[in-house]
């Protein structure tokens, strides 16, 4: 066992080892440039901007994000600290930018400032202050969009000026945002989009007067005022979202709003009219839309349906350069990529994105393995793979200038690789602290599910060293994977394992990469089929890896894994003898409308279904070690959760272990000490109760006389 905290202290100094890495890049359309984020070293936390040249690999700082970073994030606009806490990004400094079509101005916010700056000359402006969000320059470099205090703004380069676009007062109203949860379950994190000529921007309108009201206090200051936010929980009322068409020239057109629920995607592009693709209530259709810019009306382009939900998928739906409709549908069993209503992709790939439409579409897709993530184009009609190497990939640019970044099971990653036409090119830094934790790994496909799984051994262990206790660390839910062959997933499962645990972790039915069938066979069961599938995945690791001592099992997770740690204490006692659920949806009436939904239909029609799934009802069978963990400020997964859950095993008389986190929201607890201390508590813990478990376990053997 080690105990040495230097992996823990360096893992959150470089935020998961991923300072240092290029990302977020942006390709001059002739292929010569490459504009990205990067931190100036693997511990800086701030981001900065870098524009490359694809010709001579040549790399040149355009703007320090250090140095526009203040000492607190006190100016921080209420809505960055959202997209934050929806897109789960801890970055500083530069954390997001958008730029015109020719890559010639960029557009960024720090603390609420507005910045401009000229990717050709140099040139940074700080052009105006206050509580500026997701600015974004329209695709002529002419103009720069903003919203400020739930209003919309433009900012004209050439003269300095701002003026409004559109805004109404009360709190309820905001324009150019996206609501909580197209930004958190769809995937959607924009609330306006400039027209292909610059000219006018097609804009949200989100409503909350409907929205229940939530309070999130803070006990450890009790004098600090309440944050309240609108949170549709499941069965009650979403925001509701309306579009409206607004010129320069100062005329506005209203976007007949068809008898939509969720207004899940928006594509508006040269080569034809806006798009949009919403979703019925129920999720089980999407129906695609082109606008008429003219009048607001809406003409029907595309629908899809499914018995189970129509799956959203990234990047679609979309217009070619000419004007064909690009989405991605369910076919001979697979995700297929579509072109003009033609299947391009071959079955044998579940394409997962969209990562650009033009001549040709890029994509990423899995095939056989979905532990592999992989880039493909089409060219003329047929597809053809970019990303050669074992891993797990991603991409932007477009077909002809790729910037593909590659993740493999070696040290030596991430890759970061600029192609032309396919071909390697030139390559940009990256330059991650990569931990001193070798991998002892074995990647696994356990039971008749062929369920896929890794399987991580203390570093140094042998046989002839004796049993080891089992820790599950799963995430375990829908759509979400974590055995995947990348090097950077089994960091912190490594180091679980040098403990003193054989750690393992599965990726059961409804993650990607496997099909539709797969994922919906968790629909109305999140609970029967995801811990099932934990459970004969231990049992067949067991039988290769006689190791794992099956009198000594534990549990953990977050989020959905916090909520499957739990469940599994509970509902199979006989597996697990301890658990540690962090952040649990333990009632899911309490989550939000478009996951919960999904997966559970409508609590008042499905209301059995809810509580079949629900951890509140299974507190009197708790037998077994449970630890729970909430942060207090979560705003996702809310500390009612925990709290309902802790309740209900007190007025059952169950013993179990509440740990409340001051000020963590849904992400990590925050502060090197307290994060570095959490870990080692969780660690202590359950060798703890895995031995308490177990002598109590041989005690009633011994009194059974068996």
């Amino acid at each position: 066992m080690r105990d040495d905290d230097t992996f823990l202290r360096d893992q959150i100094r470089t935020q998961r080892f991923t300072l240092g890495i290029p990302r977020n890049f942006r390709v001059s359309p002739d292929g010569t440039r490459v504009v990205f984020l990067r931190s100036a070293s693997a511990t800086d936390p701030p981001q900065s901007l870098f524009q490359l040249d694809a010709r001579s690999g040549v790399e040149h700082e355009l703007v320090d994000g250090a140095g526009l970073t203040p000492g607190d994030d006190d100016t921080m606009p209420a809505e960055e600290r959202a997209r934050k806490q929806r897109s789960r990004d801890s970055s500083a400094g530069i954390t997001t930018y958008a730029v015109d079509d020719a890559l010639t101005v960029a557009a960024f916010a720090v603390s609420g400032a507005l910045y401009t700056l000229d990717l050709l000359a140099g040139s940074l402006r700080r052009v105006v202050t206050g509580a500026v969000f997701d600015p974004r320059p329209n695709p002529t470099g002419t103009h720069i969009a903003y919203v400020c205090e739930r209003r919309l703004w433009v900012h004209e380069l050439s003269t300095g000026t701002d003026r409004l676009v559109v805004g109404e007062p009360g709190d309820d109203i905001s324009w150019g945002v996206a609501e909580f949860v197209a930004a958190e379950e769809m995937d959607r994190g924009r609330g306006y989009w400039w027209s292909p000529d610059g000219q006018s921007l097609l804009v949200e309108r989100t409503e909350q007067s409907a929205v229940r009201r939530w309070h999130i206090a803070d006990p450890a200051n009790p004098a600090a005022e309440v944050t309240t936010v609108a949170y549709p929980a499941a069965g009650t009322d979403n925001a509701h979202v309306s579009l409206a068409l607004f010129g320069l020239d100062g005329s506005r057109v209203d976007v007949h709003s068809a008898e939509w629920e969720y207004l899940a995607r928006v594509h508006w592009s040269t080569a034809g009219a806006p798009l949009l693709g919403v979703q019925s209530r129920d999720q089980r259709e999407l129906r695609v839309f082109a606008v008429d810019v003219t009048d607001g009306s809406l003409t029907p382009v595309h629908t899809e349906t499914d018995s189970d939900w129509v799956e959203l998928v990234r990047g679609v739906p979309a217009w070619t350069s000419d004007g064909r409709l690009v989405h991605v549908d369910v076919d001979s069993g697979a995700y297929r990529l579509f072109v003009a209503g033609v299947a391009v992709s071959s079955p044998a790939l579940q394409v997962r994105a969209v990562l650009h439409v033009g001549d040709e579409v890029l994509f990423s897709a899995s095939e056989s393995d979905p532990t592999q993530v992989h880039i493909y184009r089409t060219t003329g009609g047929s597809v053809e793979r970019l990303s050669t190497e074992e891993g797990v990939h991603g991409a932007a640019g477009d077909t002809t200038t790729t910037v593909l970044s590659s993740w493999g099971l070696d040290d030596s990653g991430p890759c970061v690789t600029v192609l032309a036409d396919g071909k390697s090119q030139v390559d940009i830094g990256s330059a991650p602290i990569r931990p001193e934790l070798p991998l002892n790994l074995r990647l696994l496909c356990l039971g008749e599910r062929q369920l896929r799984a890794a399987l991580l051994l203390p570093n140094g262990h042998n046989h002839e060293d004796g049993p080891l206790p089992v820790l599950l660390d799963p995430y375990g839910g829908p759509h979400a994977q974590r055995v995947l062959r990348n090097r950077h997933a089994f960091h912190t499962p490594q180091w679980l394992a040098d403990q003193g645990f054989a750690v393992l972790v599965v990726d059961g039915r409804g993650s990607s990469g496997r099909g539709p069938a797969w994922e919906r066979a968790v629909a109305g069961e999140l609970a029967e089929v995801t811990l099932a599938d934990q459970v004969d995945a231990l049992h067949a690791a067991a039988e290769q890896y006689p190791q794992l001592d099956l009198r000594r099992v534990a549990i953990r997770g977050w989020s959905y894994g916090g909520y499957l740690a739990a469940l599994a204490v509970l509902r199979r006692p006989d597996v697990f003898h301890a658990a540690i659920a962090g952040a649990p949806v333990t009632d899911w009436s309490l989550y939000d409308t478009h996951y919960t939904e999904r997966y559970l239909g409508h609590p008042e029609t499905n209301k059995e279904v809810y509580e079949r799934n629900s951890l509140l009802r299974d507190a009197p069978s708790l037998r077994r070690s449970l630890l729970i963990m909430h942060g207090l400020a979560d705003d996702n997964v809310f500390v009612a959760h925990a709290l309902r859950l802790s309740h209900e095993l007190l007025a059952a008389g169950r013993t179990h272990t509440f740990l409340p986190l001051s000020g963590a929201t849904h992400m990590a607890p925050q502060g090197e000490d307290v994060a570095v201390n959490l870990m080692r508590m969780q660690v202590d813990w359950l060798h703890r109760e895995l031995e308490q478990q177990r002598r109590v376990d041989n005690e009633q053997r011994w009194a059974r006389g068996q």
